[in-house]
């Protein structure tokens, strides 16, 4: 049942974009096509469950027990650059065509403050491996199914009569609010 609730709470109850505002930049910047956002999503949620795998071990058998757990974000940071970095120099020798379907969004997973949000999250609330792994798989989901469903909105936009002062970013912020406040209806469920 444990589990059961923390894939819920992620996904929707507490999604990382909705709920937390934690990746809004590759949901704003990256949700024009669903195309861009599969892509995204799937790239996230490689980067963000291996992340939160190897931060939650520095956390508990370096940080913790050497007790330089001040060191945590800049440790957590540099983990999260150097596995960027290692998935994208293995993806390039070993899957090029898989390296240029992604290439344009390792970069931008390096900055992605939704990656870092969940490894802190894992630790904050003292979740053990399992847990962790499925909390990550759960809130890359949940970022997934917020990007995915707000590119889809932005195609169907691109068709509508929008007036011109509302065109592009304004809209789009409109729209990001609102998909919000559908999320927050399930706030009660957990």
């Amino acid at each position: 049942m444990t589990y059961f609730l923390i894939i819920i709470s992620a996904i929707f109850v507490n999604n990382i974009v909705l709920a937390q505002f934690l990746g809004i930049c590759p949901f704003l910047g990256v949700s024009k096509r669903i195309s861009t956002g599969i892509g995204m999503t799937g790239a996230v949620t490689f980067v963000m469950v291996i992340a939160t795998i190897v931060t939650w071990f520095i956390q508990n058998y370096i940080l913790i027990p050497f007790s330089v757990t001040y060191l945590q974000t800049i440790s957590f940071i540099l983990v999260i650059a150097a596995l960027v970095q290692l998935v994208e120099i293995v993806l390039k020798k070993v899957s090029p065509p898989l390296y240029q379907a992604l290439g344009v969004f390792l970069p931008l997973i390096t900055t992605n403050c939704a990656i870092l949000g969940v490894a802190i999250m894992t630790v904050s609330k003292d979740f053990n491996i399992v847990e962790a792994v499925v909390f990550s798989m759960a809130s890359a989901i949940g970022f997934g199914l917020a990007l995915i469903t707000f590119a889809g909105i932005r195609e169907q936009l691109d068709l509508m009569n929008i007036p011109k002062g509302m065109q592009g970013a304004p809209i789009a912020l409109v729209v990001a609010g609102i998909l919000a406040l559908a999320f927050m209806g399930f706030a009660g469920m957990v």
